[in-house]
């Protein structure tokens, strides 16, 4: 069911982030996000004079490469549109994610390298979705080459992440009984 009717107004700012991940031939997977935002109205800025309508403020890019233990191999960061001509000097920053794993921490481990004057906050907030489908793709993509006996002694990294797949709810009990703790 989609939210009710708002009250009458107008838009102001749209934010778009899009993630994909591919399965590549060497083994590896790519983790690509890109982040724009575009706002209702023209504006001036500073550095790049009037910003219409539609024309991306923000327009970027994160490739993430990912080895099967979830462990950044790879990184590429690009800012092709910027509210100010010193952002794309950050990109490099970026680099000091390689050989960082992706797993619980990694909000905290991405603040702790990038967050606030060290890093860009628009490319950190892309980094949460793209950390959480790189996860998502390597988990289940490596799980596949997985025998009966290895899926059943794992712990599915899906348990107790949300109110859906708690450890005493229905999903877990029908899916994996054996680690239900519902009564």
């Amino acid at each position: 069911m989609p939210l009710s009717q708002p009250s009458h107004r107008e838009p102001i700012q749209t934010r778009e982030i899009k993630v994909t991940s591919y399965r590549r031939t060497d083994g590896q997977w790519d983790v690509e996000g890109h982040l724009t935002d575009t706002s209702a109205y023209a504006f001036e800025n500073d550095y790049r004079g009037t910003i219409e309508p539609g024309i991306p403020i923000h327009n970027m890019w994160l490739r993430l490469t990912l080895d099967k233990n979830i462990v950044i191999t790879g990184v590429e960061a690009a800012m092709d549109g910027t509210p100010y001509a010193i952002c794309p000097g950050v990109e490099p920053a970026f680099q000091e994610l390689k050989t960082v794993k992706i797993g619980p921490g990694w909000n905290r481990k991405v603040r702790e390298v990038l967050g606030g004057a060290k890093g860009c906050i628009h490319m950190v907030d892309l980094l949460r979705p793209v950390g959480t489908i790189g996860y998502k793709t390597v988990k289940r993509e490596a799980g596949q080459n997985k025998t009966l006996k290895d899926k059943t002694d794992d712990m599915p990294y899906q348990v107790n992440t949300c109110h859906a797949m708690s450890s005493h709810g229905e999903v877990v009990k029908k899916r994996w009984p054996h680690l239900y703790t519902g009564n």
